[in-house]
C-alpha cells in the first residue's frame, strides 16, 4: 500500500504527518510530526536510495532518550536540517528497544569509527546498508567541539557526488571488520586464573569511598555485582563483599534512587550518584531488585531487603498494565527539562508539610536554599550515616514515611514525564525473575501473582501461532522475530518461577523455550548463539557476543540456563551444552574477563559443586512455601530445587525429572531429598539440618 501523509493542526499551522505516524514505536511516534521525511526500517528505503543514488541517513534512539529528545528539537525539528536530508538522503529512524539487532550492528561502527558508542546513534550507510561513517548527537550547528550536523550532512554530501568510490571502498572495509568482530568467537577453557583475573579487574576499578566502578558517568552494573557475591562465595573473599555492599549502600542514598517514589534511574553523572540521568528503565531496576535480594541473604541487612521491596512497589504501582505486563521506561524530561518533575525547593516542601515536618525532612534528604540541581534538589542521604531512621529516632520513622507519601503525591499532580507503554518480552521477563525471587525471599504472595500474571500474558500474547516467540507488544500487536536475550531471560523467568510456584509447568515452558533457541539460535560450526534467529531478517552481519553491556548477555545467561535444566532434570545433554558454550567463547572472556561477568557468574556455579533438594510434601502447597521461608532466606546461587506435591497442578514433575520418582513424603510430612550429582543422601524431615547443609 502506498503511504499517504496525514495532516494535523498545530498553533494555528497546518503540518503533514511522515510515515512514521503509521507504527506502533512510541520512539518513531514521537518523530511522526517532523517536517524529516522519515521512513521506519524496510526495503522500501533502501530501494529508494539505490533508485536514487542516495545515502542513508540512519538514526537509532529510543523514547525515554534525553538526548534524542535534545537532537529532535534542534535538528529534526529544523526546515534546513529537514529539507538537506529531504533533497539529499534517505532518512530512516530506529527504535533500539524493538530492533535491537539493528542497533547492535550499527553501534558496532560507531564504536569502530569513533571509539565510543552512545545514543542518539547517526550512522550513514550506503543503499546497501554497509556503513561508512558513524557518531551520536550531533548539535545542529558546530558547538562546544562538537561538529554541527548541517556541516556533516553537507560534507557528506559533497564527497558522495565528488567522490563516492572512496565512500564505498570506506563502506567495504569497515563492513568487513565489524562482520569479523561481531561474529567471532575465540573458543578455550576458562579455568580459576580467569575469574580471579575478573575480581581483581573489578577491585582495582572499585571507587572505595562510593562504590561502583570506574569514573563517571556511573551505572549501576548489577551482574558486576552478583558476580562479586558468588566470588565472596566460592573464594572466601570478605573484600568482595565489602565492595558490594559500599556500593549497594552508596546508590541506595544517592539522588540516583527516587526517595519519594521509589525505583532507580539509569546512572550517574557523578561519581557519589547524586545527579542521575532521570530516565528509569525497567530492565535497570529488575536487575538491582535482584542483587539487593542477594545481598539480603547474605546479609541478613534489613536495608537491601526493604530497597527490593520499594522497587516492586514502584513496579506495580507505575510500570505495570492492567493485561499484567510491564512497560519499558520512564522519561528523563518532563516539560521539556530533564528532571523537573523530581526537583524540589525547601519553600516548596514547608509549604506542604508546615514548618516543622518540613524543615526536619529538608535536613534529611539534604534540600538546601543552594541546590544541588540548577538551583533545586534531589533528596538524597550522601554523607549522612544511617540510610534509614534509627530506633532512637522515635515517632520519626512514622512520620518520615507519611511525609514521604504526602511529597509524592503532590508531585503525581505535576506534569508526568513520559511512559513508554511498549511491553519487550527481555525486560518483562527480567522483571519476572526479581519478581519470583521476591516472593520467596520476602514471603510475599502477591509478587509472585504479579510475576505470575506477566509469564501468562508473555505466553498468550507474545508468541505467534507456531509458538515463535515474540520480542514487543503495543497496543493489540506483538511485533518482530525474539532475540536470544528474550529466550535467555525469559527462560531464566521461567525456571525462578518455578522455584517460587512449585508447578512443573513452569519447568516444561523453560525446557520448550531452550529447544526452540536450540534450533534457531544455535551456531553448528563453532558453538555459542547467535544474536537473532536463522528464521529472522538477514542483516549486515549476524552478531553473537557474550559481552554484558547495560544488561547481562544471553549467551552468559544461557549457560547458567542449561546448567540448571541439567540439574533439574537429570538430562546430561543440558549440561554438555553449557559446558560446550562456556568453551565458545573462553578464549575471548579471558581477554578483559571484567567485561564478561554475567558468564564468570555462571562458571563459578559449577564450581560450587551443585546441589539438588527434592522436596516431597502432601501438605497443602501454600503451607509448603511458608514452611520452607528459612531456606529461601539463604544465599545458596549453587542450590536447585524440585517439587513433588499433592494437586493436579503439581503433578508431572516425574516426568521432566525422573529421578525424582523414587521420593515421596514420609509419613505424610514434608520429607527432603538432598542430593549431590543425584547422589542422594538418606531422607530427612528435619528442616533446621536442610537449612544448615545449605548455609555450609
Amino acid at each position: 500500500m502506498r503511504y499517504r501523509p496525514q495532516c494535523f493542526h498545530t498553533e494555528g499551522v497546518l503540518r503533514r504527518m511522515n510515515r512514521l505516524a503509521e507504527e506502533k514505536s512510541p520512539y518513531l511516534r514521537q518523530h511522526a510530526h517532523n517536517p524529516v521525511d522519515w521512513f521506519p526500517w524496510s526495503e522500501e528505503a533502501f530501494t529508494k536510495a539505490e533508485k536514487e543514488n542516495k545515502p542513508v541517513f540512519l538514526s537509532v534512539g529510543y523514547s525515554t532518550c534525553h538526548w534524542c529528545h535534545v537532537m529532535e528539537r534542534e535538528s529534526f525539528e529544523d526546515p534546513d536540517v529537514a529539507a538537506l536530508l529531504n533533497e539529499r538522503f534517505v532518512s530512516i529512524k530506529v527504535d533500539r528497544e524493538e530492533r535491537p539487532d539493528i542497533d547492535h550492528i550499527y553501534m558496532t561502527a560507531c564504536q569502530a569509527v569513533t571509539g565510543r558508542g552512545g545514543w542518539p546513534l547517526t550512522v550513514f550507510l550506503t543503499p546497501d546498508k554497509k556503513p561508512f561513517y558513524a557518531g551520536m548527537y550531533f548539535p545542529r550547528d558546530r558547538r562546544h567541539g562538537l561538529p554541527g550536523l548541517l556541516d556533516v550532512l553537507r560534507t557528506v554530501v559533497q564527497k558522495w557526488d565528488a567522490s563516492k568510490d572512496e565512500i564505498l571502498q570506506t563502506s567495504e572495509d569497515l563492513t568487513q571488520s565489524i562482520q569479523s568482530h561481531l561474529q567471532e568467537s575465540r573458543a578455550g577453557t576458562l579455568d580459576e586464573s580467569t575469574l580471579h583475573a575478573g575480581y581483581r579487574q573489578l577491585r582495582d576499578a572499585f571507587d572505595p569511598q562510593y562504590g561502583g566502578f570506574g569514573s563517571p558517568p556511573k551505572f549501576p552494573r548489577p551482574h558486576d555485582i552478583g558476580f562479586l557475591l558468588r566470588y565472596w562465595r566460592w573464594a572466601d573473599e570478605p573484600e568482595a563483599l565489602a565492595m558490594v555492599e559500599t556500593t549497594l549502600k552508596s546508590m541506595r542514598a544517592g539522588g540516583i534512587y527516587d526517595h519519594l517514589g521509589y525505583g532507580f534511574s539509569r546512572y550517574s553523572v557523578d561519581r557519589q550518584w547524586l545527579v542521575p540521568h532521570f530516565e528509569k528503565m525497567l530492565y535497570d531496576n529488575a536487575l538491582l531488585a535482584t542483587v539487593y535480594l542477594e545481598a539480603y541473604q547474605v546479609t541478613d541487612n534489613e536495608l537491601y531487603a526493604g530497597v527490593a521491596d520499594e522497587i516492586f512497589q514502584y513496579i506495580l504501582r507505575d510500570m505495570t498494565s492492567p493485561e499484567g505486563g510491564f512497560y519499558s521506561a520512564e522519561d528523563a524530561d518532563s516539560e521539556g527539562e530533564e528532571g523537573k518533575y523530581y526537583l524540589w525547593t525547601p519553600a516548596e516542601i514547608r509549604k506542604i508539610l508546615g514548618e516543622k515536618t518540613g524543615k526536619r525532612l529538608c535536613q534529611w534528604y539534604n534540600v538546601t536554599d543552594e541546590g544541588n540541581f540548577e538551583g533545586k534538589n534531589i533528596p538524597n542521604r550522601i554523607g549522612k550515616e544511617e540510610l534509614l531512621p534509627s530506633p532512637s529516632a522515635g515517632c520519626w520513622a512514622g512520620e518520615l514515611e507519611e511525609a514521604r507519601a504526602r511529597l509524592l503525591a503532590q508531585r503525581r499532580r505535576r506534569v508526568h514525564p513520559h511512559k513508554d507503554d511498549k511491553i519487550l518480552t527481555s525486560w518483562n521477563a527480567l522483571m519476572i525473575t526479581a519478581l519470583a525471587r521476591g516472593s520467596r525471599i520476602l514471603e510475599k504472595r502477591e509478587y509472585l501473582d504479579a510475576a505470575v500474571d506477566a509469564a501468562k500474558f508473555i505466553w498468550t500474547n507474545l508468541r505467534d501461532d507456531n509458538g515463535r516467540l515474540l520480542a514487543r507488544y503495543l497496543e493489540g500487536e506483538a511485533a518482530h522475530l525474539a532475540y536470544v536475550d528474550d529466550y535467555a531471560f525469559l527462560i531464566r523467568a521461567m525456571l525462578d518461577l518455578y522455584n517460587a510456584d512449585m508447578k512443573p509447568l513452569w519447568l516444561s515452558r523453560a525446557i520448550r523455550l531452550q529447544r526452540q533457541q536450540d534450533r534457531l539460535f544455535w551456531d553448528e560450526e563453532d558453538g555459542g548463539y547467535f544474536f537473532y534467529g536463522s528464521d529472522a531478517e538477514t542483516l549486515l552481519a549476524r552478531p553473537k557476543t557474550i559481552q554484558d553491556g547495560a544488561m547481562p548477555s544471553g549467551n552468559g545467561t544461557s549457560i547458567l540456563n542449561l546448567w540448571q535444566l541439567g540439574r533439574l532434570t537429570g538430562d546430561a545433554k543440558y549440561s554438555r551444552r553449557s559446558e560446550q558454550l562456556l568453551d565458545s567463547f573462553s578464549g575471548e572472556m579471558r581477554q578483559h574477563p571484567s567485561g564478561y561477568t554475567q558468564s564468570l557468574a555462571a562458571s563459578l556455579i559449577t564450581l560450587l559443586s551443585g546441589r539438588e533438594i527434592v522436596v516431597a510434601s502432601e501438605r497443602d502447597p501454600e503451607d509448603v512455601r511458608r514452611e520452607l521461608g528459612s531456606l529461601a532466606r539463604v544465599f545458596s546461587p549453587e542450590t536447585t530445587f524440585l517439587y513433588r506435591l499433592e494437586g493436579s497442578e503439581h503433578a508431572g514433575i516425574e516426568e521432566l525429572a525422573p529421578f525424582t520418582a523414587a521420593t515421596e513424603a514420609k509419613d505424610g510430612e514434608t520429607t527432603f531429598y538432598v542430593c549431590r550429582n543425584y547422589v542422594c543422601q538418606q531422607p530427612t524431615r528435619d528442616l533446621s539440618r536442610v537449612l544448615n547443609q545449605l548455609k555450609s
